[in-house]
């Protein structure tokens, strides 16, 4: 029986998801963790998905392998910790795929969501933050060089946009859209607020 609490991060490129996810893992002392590569498995996982050397992977194979990393994932760290009462907070889930396989590769949106239920066991979170930053911001924040994912095309990532906010808007029940492009401490303000009416107050 699940007992914790699932809170999920989802956003574009450089949208603060892992600085706003790990703060309100430390504030409420909840679990946290990452896709793709929250384990083992995940993270030889995520070397080949961010290696510009797989820049011409298929949209299928990489869609495969970003399910083979949540089946994983949610097998070896989510499960155990939500039934162990745990709250867990993960920067990304079903969400990534959906936006970045389905919108983003332009892969049957269904088909995507199938294996990725598949991938869970059914496995839904109680609530997807989704922090909104405009590509061009994102741009202009990302420092260094590019992986296999942010080298993609403007177009790629504005149809990524487009599909987070079509999926947060199908489902207003679980979603919340924030605006990612204020400053961190606002943002961090906007999600305690946010955790705290649709969860209520979470036990550090």
């Amino acid at each position: 029986m699940v007992s914790g609490r699932l809170i999920v991060f989802e956003g574009g490129e450089a949208s603060g998801k892992s600085t706003q996810a790990s703060q309100l893992a430390q504030h409420v002392g909840a679990t946290l963790t990452r896709e793709p590569g929250g384990t083992s498995l995940g993270a030889q996982l995520r070397a080949v998905l961010l290696d510009r050397a797989s820049y011409a992977l298929d949209p299928r194979t990489e869609a495969l392998l970003m399910a083979a990393d949540r089946a994983q994932h949610v097998t070896e760290v989510v499960r155990p910790a939500l039934a162990a009462g745990q709250n867990v907070v993960c920067d990304r889930f079903v969400g990534s795929s959906l936006a970045y396989q389905g919108y983003g590769r332009e892969l049957d949106v269904d088909e995507v969501r199938s294996l990725s239920a598949f991938a869970t066991g059914g496995l839904e979170p109680d609530l997807v933050i989704l922090l909104d930053v405009a590509p061009a911001v994102a741009s202009a924040r990302i420092d260094g060089a590019l992986d296999r994912i942010e080298m993609a095309t403007p177009g790629f990532h504005r149809r990524v946009r487009a599909g987070y906010l079509t999926l947060a808007e199908a489902d207003p029940e679980r979603w919340v859209v924030i605006d990612g492009s204020k400053p961190t401490d606002e943002v961090t303000r906007a999600v305690a607020v946010v955790v705290d009416q649709r969860l209520g107050r979470l036990k550090p």
